[in-house]
């Protein structure tokens, strides 16, 4: 029996909403800068996000524990945990390049049960439940049917973290222009996957990735049919960094891809 979870997407549809509004009213006017890393930005309006949804979470839920990217982390006696992604697509934010988002996961257990992401400039939010199937703006998703890897359109993303150590990245990334129709880089790995459970593109591979990244993500994948491992073909926990994810068809194939240029 599925777990009644109405309450909880609820308000973590609520909460998406409360950080999107956030995000567009400071869109092109961000005043604060800060660098976490050499090239990892993040802005007051990441904080002021993560605060606004925070606080009605942490309201509704009290005894439940917290992980998000900038800090708010709360350990309580419980077995759920929200993950969340205040703004994932930082760097884009800042340039004023359209591709961001929020992203909302709730763990049961050490299993994602559901997860929300919502585009705040194009309003389109992604739902999916476990067992209940992947949804953009209502109408369920799922992933592409391209079955030969040669005609597929891949997304990837490279950590902040690329600039210490870019050769395995670059390698992977460069044999893989050979062998698919095309690939795209877009910065938003929450975005990237609802992507792939839309079937938009076929296919995702990152190499260093936070839970926050993924967590709504890859249950969007799994609910739309696709398939998430790590690169062993294993499967995957959102507290590893290398994540692979595809409409199943290609998976193998980009797999090998993968092993061989490690």
């Amino acid at each position: 029996m599925r777990l009644n979870v109405e309450n909880y997407l609820t308000s973590a549809i609520e909460a998406t909403k409360i950080g999107g509004e956030i995000l567009r009213k400071f869109y092109r006017r961000v005043k604060e800068i800060e660098f976490k890393g050499e090239i990892d930005l993040v802005t007051e309006v990441d904080k002021f996000s993560e605060q606004a949804i925070v606080d009605l979470l942490s309201s509704r839920f009290p005894r439940h524990s917290i992980l998000a990217e900038e800090g708010t982390v709360t350990e309580n006696d419980s077995e759920f945990k929200w993950i969340i992604d205040p703004l994932d697509g930082t760097t884009n934010y800042t340039h004023g390049y359209p591709v961001f988002c929020i992203s909302i996961a709730l763990e049961k257990s050490q299993e994602i049960i559901l997860g929300v992401v919502y585009q705040p400039m194009s309003d389109e939010l992604f739902v999916a439940e476990k067992g209940g199937g992947a949804f953009r703006n209502g109408r369920r998703i799922q992933v592409s049917k391209v079955s030969k890897l040669k005609r597929s359109l891949i997304v990837t993303g490279f950590a902040p973290s690329i600039v210490k150590e870019p050769t395995q990245a670059l390698r992977i990334f460069s044999n893989f222009l050979g062998n698919v129709q095309s690939v795209r880089r877009d910065g938003a790995a929450a975005l990237d996957l609802c992507h792939v459970a839309m079937g938009h593109f076929d296919g995702f591979w990152e190499i260093n990735l936070n839970p926050w990244d993924t967590a709504a993500g890859i249950l969007m994948t799994m609910e739309a049919g696709g398939l998430v491992t790590d690169f062993s073909s294993e499967s995957y926990s959102i507290y590893q960094p290398q994540m692979l994810a595809s409409n199943r068809l290609i998976h193998e194939d980009m797999r090998q891809i993968i092993v061989k240029n490690q």
